[in-house]
């Protein structure tokens, strides 16, 4: 189960409750998978990502320009890589069904990376939104 932790927060209100709404769906899931039912979980949690990943970055990335992010063409390239990756795991999905190796990928090709970017990307873009602000 992955926890909201402080260093997960950017500080700015609407990315950080977007962030905690992604872990929860990932933690549904995981907790699904504890008590056997992950392969009924899966879906949701698929439909889950594909809008999440459209709304959120989508928003992330209006702060980005109204706030004139200095690395905002590479942060996009992020999101575009990480949608495609959402992308084929629900290509995956639906060609073979609710796996456990699919599941497992979800975890790991998903959670561990929007945590890692979350860590390492979205704080740097809400420091700089908080620079340009004061």
């Amino acid at each position: 189960m992955y926890q909201w932790t402080k260093d997960l927060e950017t500080g700015n209100i609407a990315i950080d409750s977007q962030h905690k709404e992604l872990i929860q769906a990932i933690n549904d899931l995981l907790d699904a998978c504890a008590k056997g039912k992950g392969r009924a979980e899966i879906k949701n949690t698929l439909d889950f990502l594909n809008n999440y990943v459209i709304r959120h970055f989508a928003d992330e990335e209006k702060l980005q320009i109204k706030y004139g992010y200095p690395d905002y063409m590479n942060h996009k390239k992020y999101h575009e890589g990480f949608k495609n990756t959402v992308r084929g795991i629900i290509a995956e999905y639906e060609k073979g069904g609710a796996t456990i190796p699919l599941i497992a990928k979800v975890n790991s090709s998903i959670a561990g990376w929007l945590i890692s970017h979350i860590k390492r990307e979205d704080v740097k873009v809400a420091a700089h939104i908080r620079s340009v602000e004061k």
